[in-house]
């Protein structure tokens, strides 16, 4: 009985993990691809994630092979999936003509080899725009955009307990993808509309998990705190991760079981840490070995993360939320020992919306719009700074920059210096600046 019950298992994973259902989603949604009759040109072969080896290998990869070119060895995959397992992909007689002239190509390039990505057609401009907007609620400009807001305009408390559970989603899924090692769909039969992560791991999906863990702990922790229609608050997590998770298939960046499983995991980490929450806040803003122990922490385990494999953006992610993390309770701690950005006492709560009128739209804008500003400013000059001053403390030639943070040391060390120091001006400095302005 009980084998029975893990072959049926096992069955649907597989069924799940097959990329010819990411290929008819694409399909249904009005992307086609272009691919070439033959795979790869003479002298080069095709990785499972649609990536040439003899390329790949050229930009410094040869000694351990990209992770496009690793097995999903737990569920003994396929390692070549045909495209006429699936229904083609693709434009062909009349269509590839009348498309010819309406290829596009991935927004970015690829973050490990620069590559620039396949050209497909979109048939369905509003999905695309749709799909590349949840998609964007996962990446490094989102963030720099919602975490200051929150921080600014809405409530500090809840900004600084959704940093926390956002670092450690990240900081949980990035390392599960280092040791899981699955690859990313297969392409052909999966158009990738999305490159800029395609040589990363892909079991879970870290876009599925912070899509799920950050809108629901964010209507977690305002619920009670807030006054608001509590279906209206439901409704906007859901459809936030949702529209972030369906957003990735659409991207050819996961199979539907990776997307499944990001969300699940997502919720295991969100039930362990949301009854934790307040006491790890008041632990950062109170204890006096609090500092100590968040550099120890954070630095750790982001030393941790890059000793799972061998370099990839991956990684990198994973140290720069933990020193956001960091960078940002270490200047809240300052905050509350200034008497800056009070939380409002318990018998305020729950709070009521303020009446929205222009006045305070305005005062949030120019907030939003300066701070923002400022941070990018820092980011810019601290990233000018830290790659030489890091490649100079630890030895490292700093002529080209993509292989020096292929260093370990040099690229915790730059993510440390650049996002925590964005973390903390955003935290503490910038409302400074705010009341300088007389804009608090």
């Amino acid at each position: 009985m009980a084998s029975d019950a893990l072959h049926g298992f096992v069955s649907l994973c597989r069924y799940l993990q097959d990329p010819c259902h990411v290929a008819r989603f694409q399909q249904l949604c009005g992307v086609r691809g272009t691919f070439p009759k033959k795979p790869a040109e003479a002298g080069e072969t095709l990785g499972v994630n649609g990536a040439c080896v003899g390329q790949c290998a050229a930009g410094g990869d040869s000694a351990h092979g990209l992770p496009g070119q690793r097995l999903r060895k737990s569920l003994n995959a396929v390692e070549n999936v045909e495209q006429d397992e699936c229904s083609a992909n693709g434009p062909s007689g009349r269509d590839a003509e009348r498309d010819s002239k309406g290829t596009v190509k991935p927004l970015r390039r690829n973050s490990l080899t620069g590559d620039v990505g396949q050209e497909f057609i979109i048939e369905n401009r509003f999905l695309f725009y749709l799909f590349t907007v949840g998609t964007e609620l996962g990446n490094e400009m989102f963030f720099i955009v919602f975490f200051p807001f929150l921080m600014w305009n809405v409530d500090p408390y809840v900004s600084r307990q959704l940093i926390v559970v956002w670092a450690w989603v990240l900081f949980l899924g990035q390392s599960t993808k280092d040791v899981v090692r699955w690859t990313r769909p297969a392409s052909p039969p999966v158009v990738k509309v999305e490159v800029f992560y395609n040589t990363e791991y892909s079991m879970p999906s870290t876009h599925a998990m912070t899509g799920t863990a950050l809108p629901f702990c964010l209507f977690l922790l305002t619920c009670s705190r807030w006054q608001y229609p509590f279906m209206f608050g439901l409704s906007i997590a859901l459809f936030w991760s949702v529209l972030v998770c369906i957003s990735r298939i659409y991207m050819g960046m996961h199979s539907v079981l990776e997307v499944i499983t990001g969300v699940l995991y997502s919720m295991l980490i969100l039930a362990v840490l949301q009854p934790m929450l307040h006491d790890i806040d008041m632990f950062y803003l109170s204890h006096s070995y609090a500092p100590l122990v968040v550099l120890l922490v954070h630095v750790g385990f982001s030393l941790v993360a890059f000793s799972l494999d061998a370099w990839s953006t991956s990684r990198g992610d994973t140290a720069q939320a933990l020193a956001t993390a960091a960078g940002a309770a270490l200047a809240s701690r300052l905050n509350r020992q200034l008497g800056l950005q009070p939380d409002p006492p318990e018998e305020a709560l729950p709070l009521t919306l303020p009446l929205i009128d222009g006045a305070l739209l305005t005062r949030s804008i120019m907030r939003l719009l300066v701070g923002v500003a400022v941070l990018l400013a820092v980011r810019a000059a601290m990233k000018a700074v830290a790659i030489p001053l890091a490649c100079r403390i630890f030895g490292v030639p700093s002529d080209d920059v993509r292989k020096a943070r292929q260093h370990a040391h040099v690229e915790l060390a730059y993510r440390f210096m650049v996002y925590g120091t964005v973390a903390y001006c955003c935290v503490s400095l910038v409302p400074l600046l705010f009341g300088f302005l007389g804009l608090s």
